[in-house]
């Protein structure tokens, strides 16, 4: 068998073997920014395609359609959500600040899973923190792994 012939069979393997991209049980909530970024991925998607089928790039074909299959499954479960400007409880897209009891304060807007980026101070509605605030208002308490916030603010948007 020659060298080449080995390659091609591992690639081939390496194809089958991808599998597909976990989504999560939990409901599909999207704020507006989140339902864009789907759409965006999905568009860059296509374009990818498109350039990896010109090239006959197998692998990257095959990569590229389990991410379409990804997004277009999560864009097509999407429930756009927006909270209410008057809520005055945590909900789900809102700006929530919490301070623990040495006075440390952080903010965190709840968002989809997709869109969830901790170091950018957005967290997904799946989060135990968010679980945590969820219902509660200003002056409440939530607490999360033993430690307990304290709701000081609240922001749509």
């Amino acid at each position: 068998m020659s060298r080449a012939f080995t390659r091609e069979e591992d690639s081939e393997n390496a194809i089958a073997g991808i599998g597909e991209r976990p989504v999560s049980e939990h409901r599909n909530l999207v704020t507006e920014n989140g339902l864009a970024m789907i759409d965006a991925a999905l568009g860059a998607l296509r374009e990818e395609l498109g350039a990896a089928e010109r090239e006959g790039n197998r692998e990257r074909i095959a990569l590229v359609s389990r991410d379409l299959r990804y997004w277009a499954s999560r864009r097509e479960t999407a429930e756009l959500s927006v909270p209410e400007a008057d809520s005055d409880v945590v909900r789900f897209g809102m700006r929530v600040t919490i301070e623990d009891e040495d006075g440390n304060a952080r903010t965190w807007k709840i968002v989809g899973e997709d869109e969830a980026d901790p170091a950018q101070g957005m967290i997904s509605h799946a989060s135990p923190m968010a679980a945590a605030l969820f219902g509660k208002g200003v002056g409440e308490a939530a607490t999360v792994n033993g430690k307990e916030w304290e709701i000081t603010e609240l922001k749509v948007g």
